[in-house]
């Protein structure tokens, strides 16, 4: 799928100016997705998320220090743990102590894959911290996260983008992916739609102190019209229809998705 880069060139600008050439995934991320340790379940994935492209786009890099937001079943973290194995290290966040418990067994059930060095932290989204010390990692991810932060209400949302721009070192990445709503759409679709406007995502990120390096739409996909009345669950792989118009909703597949890039400056 043709994807593409585009550059900031101030801080507070919501539109970027010009399209850059993609890069192309590393040999040690082409190796990391086709890990024998990957289930087949996730693989069958892959046409959906394009995991190399994405990885390749938020350029990380095995040496990492790479924190993952809310890593769930462990998707991205079967490509994560292989990438940084053995130079690098990989840090599932999340967002409370049961979360904890849920990720701490997670990882203890692929430890294969994402090797000893592979540790849980926590995040407080509501005050913005986090166990991760300031400063260390070089990269923060998230997939698919960032709505269920702004439908929380709060300070959650606000408090996260915080959190990982402080534990971000200077020059650092992040990287997030989300299922994005139509800019015509009416801001209240976002708290009930899992769906999130562009200009919302970049709007958290720039309040936090991040700068937008680049977008790509590797993950877009245009036969997602983002109107359904169950929202996004509609779509695979969780078919919120259960049967009822499940091969309609195959075909489209999943999410339409922005795929945003931000650093955290040198100052």
């Amino acid at each position: 799928m043709r994807h593409h880069f585009l550059c900031l060139a101030a801080a507070t600008a919501l539109v970027a100016p010009a399209a850059l050439p993609a890069q192309a995934p590393s040999a040690a991320i082409k190796a990391a997705v086709a890990a024998p340790t990957r289930t087949p379940a996730n693989l069958a994935r892959d046409r959906y998320r394009h995991p190399a492209q994405t990885l390749a786009f938020f350029g990380v890099k095995p040496t990492d220090t790479v924190v993952e937001f809310s890593p769930a079943g462990g998707w991205y973290t079967e490509i994560l743990g292989p990438l940084v194995n053995g130079k690098g290290r990989y840090i599932a966040l999340v967002g409370s102590a049961k979360g904890a418990d849920s990720a701490t067994k997670m990882l203890e059930a692929k430890r294969a894959a994402v090797g000893p060095a592979a540790t849980v932290a926590t995040m407080d989204a509501a005050a913005g911290t986090s166990t991760v010390p300031a400063n260390s990692a070089d990269v923060v991810l998230t997939f698919r996260n960032i709505h269920n932060l702004t439908m929380g209400g709060g300070a959650n949302a606000a408090g996260a983008f915080k959190a990982w721009f402080a534990m971000l070192k200077p020059g650092g990445t992040l990287g997030i992916v989300e299922h994005r709503l139509p800019a015509a759409r009416p801001a209240t679709d976002e708290k009930t739609s899992g769906y999130l406007k562009r200009t919302t995502v970049v709007a958290l990120a720039q309040a936090a102190g991040f700068r937008l390096a680049g977008e790509s739409e590797v993950n877009a996909n245009r036969k997602d019209k983002a109107d359904y009345p169950k929202g996004v669950w509609t779509l695979p792989p969780n078919y919120a229809e259960g049967d009822t118009d499940r091969a309609k909703y195959a075909a489209i597949g999943e999410s339409d998705r922005m795929t945003l890039k931000f650093v955290k400056p040198r100052r």
